[in-house]
C-alpha cells in the first residue's frame, strides 16, 4: 500500500503549518509493543537458565528459543528507523544483537567463566547507560533501560567469575526487567488500540507532545530533520 498524501487547502493555516507542507501517513503500526514483549519473553528464558529453573544441559534448547528474538527485534529496529525514532531504533537493534550473541554463545560456548562474554556485557552496560540518559523524556523506555543496566552488569560479573550465586542474582534482575518490559508493552498496546493513554507510562517533554500536542508542535523544527537537511 502506498503512503497516503493529504493536502487540505481550505483548512486553517494553524492546522497545516507552513504553506506547501505535506503530511504523509504511512500504513504502519507502532512496533514498540512487539519489541518490549520480545525483550520480556526472551529475558525470562535466559533468566530461568541462570536461576537453574532450566538445567544447564539445555543450553542449546535455550539458544534455539531465544534466536527468534534476534529476528523480531531487528524487524522492530528497522520499523523504528522508518518511524524516525532514533532512540527506539538504536535500542531494539542493539538488543537484537545481544540475542544473537547469546544464542551463538549457548550453542557453541562452554559453561563456566568467560572473560570474552564479561567484556561484552560490561561494554553493553555502558552503552545502555548512555542510551538511558538520552531516553529520559520517554519514561517507559527509560524505566526499561534503568532496570537493564544492573541486569547486564551483574551478568557480566557472573561471566567473569563463574559464581553461581552471582548468576542467580543476574537471573532475578532479568525477571524484574521482563516485568517492566511486559508492563510497558501492554500499556503501549492498549494506548494504540484505544487511541488514548490507559496505563500511565510517564511521558514528558517531546515524548508527551507527540501524544498530546497540537499539529504545530509535531512539525516544529521539521526543516532540520533528516531527509530535509543536506547531511546527517
Amino acid at each position: 500500500m502506498e503512503p497516503s498524501v493529504g493536502v487540505v487547502p481550505s483548512a486553517p493555516s494553524a492546522l497545516l503549518g507552513p504553506p506547501g507542507l505535506r503530511i504523509m501517513l504511512r500504513p504502519m503500526a507502532s512496533p514498540m509493543p512487539l519489541g518490549f514483549y520480545t525483550v520480556a519473553i526472551a529475558t525470562v528464558v535466559v533468566s530461568a537458565l541462570q536461576l537453574g529453573i532450566i538445567p544447564l544441559d539445555e543450553r542449546k534448547e535455550v539458544a534455539l528459543l531465544i534466536l527468534p528474538a534476534f529476528a523480531l527485534q531487528l524487524i522492530v529496529g528497522i520499523a523504528c528507523i522508518a518511524g524516525r525514532d532514533a532512540i527506539a531504533a538504536t535500542l531494539m537493534a542493539s538488543f537484537a544483537g545481544t540475542w544473537l550473541a547469546d544464542s551463538l554463545f549457548y550453542l557453541f560456548g562452554l559453561p563456566g567463566p568467560s572473560p570474552a562474554q564479561a567484556v561484552f556485557f560490561f561494554t553493553f552496560c555502558v552503552f545502555v547507560v548512555m542510551l538511558a540518559v538520552a531516553a529520559r523524556p520517554k519514561a517507559a523506555l527509560f524505566a526499561v533501560l534503568v532496570v537493564a543496566v544492573p541486569r547486564f552488569f551483574v551478568s557480566g560479573l557472573a561471566s567473569a567469575t563463574g559464581n553461581a550465586d552471582v548468576s542467580k542474582a543476574a537471573g532475578s534482575l532479568g525477571f524484574l526487567l521482563a516485568a517492566v518490559a511486559m508492563y510497558t508493552a501492554f500499556a503501549l498496546l492498549l494506548e494504540d488500540v484505544r487511541g488514548r493513554t490507559v496505563l500511565p507510562i510517564g511521558r514528558s517533554g517531546p515524548a508527551r507532545q507527540a501524544i498530546e500536542g497540537t499539529i504545530e508542535s509535531q512539525i516544529a523544527g521539521y526543516e532540520h530533520m533528516a531527509g530535509i537537511r543536506r547531511t546527517l
